[in-house]
């Protein structure tokens, strides 16, 4: 039975790297005017979204078609779930078409490492909850990577809305295993008590936080994950934790800007920030979760199951 890419925490250092420098090789494959290659040929793939998305479902759908695989795309508003099927049955019924791997985002978590259990194929973690979205970290590092030349000594500052965000989490486990210094800042409302066990320094405010900083990560206010008040408006928010030019001047000189994306503007980050072309990486992100989702879909469907060890 194959392993599965359910989250960051667990895997090695070294699993970490084989899995970047195979995202390295496909750099090239998606910026050549020919860009499809036969690696999983035959394969089939379907993306079970149980949330919406944008980025990472067109993204493994890319990836995927890249390789060669069928991909397909269920659409779960007009799915059986909608008519009461539980998850475990819809996995079931799609475990009888035989695919070779499942890409799943769910809002609850756990339930993709619930689903995992019951399949023969492959399961790819597209973000479950608030609990883990592992291909997001994956190419987080490879954009830093690229820019910076390795990840660990470097102090990452991650901002915004820690509590909510499956990103966050991601990126503490893989920074800290590749050896970097994890700060989070946000208002104490939307940083979770317990945070500083995971190895991070916690800060409620922008100028400690980003203080000689080489990396800021900032976060989506995700309102749709919140019941009750934790900021008081989102004008408040931006004046006290929005990006701004004046804030950034506090982390180094070449600080790199980031965004897993949707991005609001005006509430999180400032767009003359967002939009630099010299210290944000935001688009280069969206290109290298290609990259990072080919060499997912080749470690667990093709045939890197001996080379990225500790993952397949």
């Amino acid at each position: 039975m194959p392993r599965h890419l359910l989250g960051i925490e667990g895997l090695s250092a070294e699993s970490i790297e084989a899995l970047l420098d195979l995202s390295e090789t496909y750099i090239d494959t998606s910026r050549s005017l020919v860009k499809r290659r036969d690696v999983l040929a035959g394969r089939t793939l379907i993306n079970i979204f149980f949330e919406n998305s944008t980025r990472t479902r067109t993204s493994f759908e890319v990836a995927a078609k890249r390789l060669g695989a069928d991909v397909i795309n269920m659409e779960v508003a007009a799915s059986s779930v909608k008519k009461g099927e539980t998850l475990l049955d819809t996995a079931m019924t799609l475990n009888a078409m035989l695919p070779d791997a499942l890409v799943v985002r769910h809002q609850e978590s756990g339930a993709v490492s619930l689903l995992a259990q019951k399949v023969n194929c492959a399961v790819i973690n597209a973000g479950d909850g608030q609990h883990e979205h592992p291909t997001q970290a994956l190419l987080d590092a490879l954009t830093i990577r690229r820019r910076k030349g390795t990840l660990r000594g470097l102090v990452v500052a991650i901002c915004g809305d820690i509590l909510h965000s499956r990103v966050a989490r991601s990126n503490i486990h893989l920074l800290n295993i590749m050896g970097a210094s994890v700060r989070v800042v946000g208002p104490a409302t939307l940083i979770p008590t317990d945070i500083d066990r995971l190895g991070v320094e916690v800060h409620h405010s922008m100028r400690t936080g980003l203080r000689d900083a080489d990396i800021v990560m900032m976060l989506r206010l995700q309102t749709e994950r919140m019941s009750g008040s934790f900021v008081p408006s989102t004008s408040e928010y931006f004046r006290f934790f929005g990006l701004d030019q004046e804030k950034l001047k506090v982390a180094k000189p070449g600080a790199l800007v980031m965004h897993p994306g949707p991005m609001n503007r005006g509430v999180e980050i400032d767009s003359a920030v967002a939009d630099d072309l010299k210290r944000s990486v935001i688009n280069e992100q969206v290109e290298m979760g290609v990259a990072v989702r080919m060499a997912c879909l080749d470690a667990l469907m093709g045939g890197r199951r001996n080379s990225v060890a500790g993952v397949v």
